[in-house]
């Protein structure tokens, strides 16, 4: 009997799942609903929209935080909804998860737990590092390339690898991500204009002017509170208070792009400056980014058309070519891992 196998992607913000027997990518919000802080309102989509807007005895809560599993039990009661959730799953499926390189062996086994020990009733769980599952949906052979450089900007956080010949050479997990954004621009507007506005809001805003482009108009009409009177009102908020505020994260992330390419090794930086950057995630998204750090970095950056998906394009492709789910992939009940049990 054919053996379904699912490749996850667990992100801050969003989940993305693989289904090999449907041939087919879903993805849906990484959030959950829960009344009086124990009964399950809501989860995925149908949580985002309780989102800053939910009275106060129903908590709405993101499981992952900066790129790590948070709030375990929380994260396994969602993905075992959205499982469900007109997506039948089949009992004993093989699990494939995308994890972040640069964290320690306990939280890369609360990811292979998450799955395992969950009711999906896995069959097996395999690991394979984010930044190798990226550079396969950028379409990388990245068995044979030299100087592989993938930033995966991300939600919550931002993974920098440095690949070579298939193999890890250096990588980095930045705290920051698209909220990080976004709430650099509600503190700037409430800075500047002691006007309040929400964490969506701000993301709008965000994703409407980018970060130095021509905009087809020079401010915006929002919704928030003012902090003198308390009262909800509209206002106008301009591009370049928007664009000041993002401006700052986003230097400090083309300032350790800088910093981890000249740490790589002489031989893997002539392929990096020949391949340029690998720029995937949500926040890639983001309005004239790569521009911005190519001008910031020196080197040359591509991006793909979905770059939220990337990561998910990749676990694709390495579950349905059996020689790279061999060799890329590998299981924490490994000899190698026998400590973690």
């Amino acid at each position: 009997m054919f053996r379904n196998i699912y490749g996850l992607d667990l992100g801050t913000y969003e989940i993305k799942v693989f289904d090999k027997k449907r041939d087919f990518i879903w993805k849906e919000k990484n959030i959950i609903a829960k009344k009086d802080k124990e009964f399950l309102c809501a989860v995925g989509d149908d949580a985002w929209v309780m989102f800053e807007k939910s009275p106060d005895n129903i908590e709405v809560l993101f499981p992952m935080q900066s790129g790590v599993i948070a709030r375990f039990d929380d994260m396994q009661c969602l993905l075992e909804h959205l499982l469900k959730k007109e997506r039948p799953f089949s009992g004993g499926a093989e699990y494939l998860v995308a994890v972040p390189t640069d964290v320690t062996e306990v939280e890369k086994r609360a990811f292979y737990d998450l799955v395992y020990h969950s009711s999906a009733r896995a069959k097996s769980v395999r690991i394979v590092e984010r930044g190798i599952a990226d550079a396969i949906g950028f379409g990388v052979n990245v068995g044979r390339t030299q100087g592989i450089f993938i930033v995966n900007m991300g939600g919550g956080s931002t993974e920098i690898s440095v690949l070579c010949h298939g193999g890890m050479v250096v990588t980095r997990l930045m705290k920051l991500g698209g909220e990080h954004l976004d709430q650099a621009v509600q503190n700037l507007i409430r800075h500047n204009m002691e006007f309040l506005v929400g964490r969506r809001t701000a993301e709008s805003l965000r994703q409407d002017f980018g970060i130095f482009e021509d905009a087809d108009c020079t401010e915006i009409d929002v919704t928030g509170r003012n902090l003198q009177t308390g009262i909800p009102e509209h206002r106008s908020v301009p591009v370049s208070t928007v664009r000041a505020a993002i401006k700052e994260p986003l230097k400090e992330c083309a300032s350790e792009i800088k910093s981890m390419f000249e740490r790589i090794p002489p031989v893997v930086r002539s392929g990096v400056e020949k391949n340029g950057i690998c720029l995937t995630g949500g926040l890639a998204n983001l309005k004239e980014l790569s521009t911005y750090l190519q001008q910031s970095t020196g080197l040359a950056v591509k991006t793909c058309v979905r770059p939220e998906l990337c990561a998910v394009e990749g676990l694709r492709k390495i579950i349905q070519d059996k020689k790279s789910y061999k060799e890329l992939t590998y299981s924490l009940l490994g000899e190698d891992y026998k400590w973690l049990r």
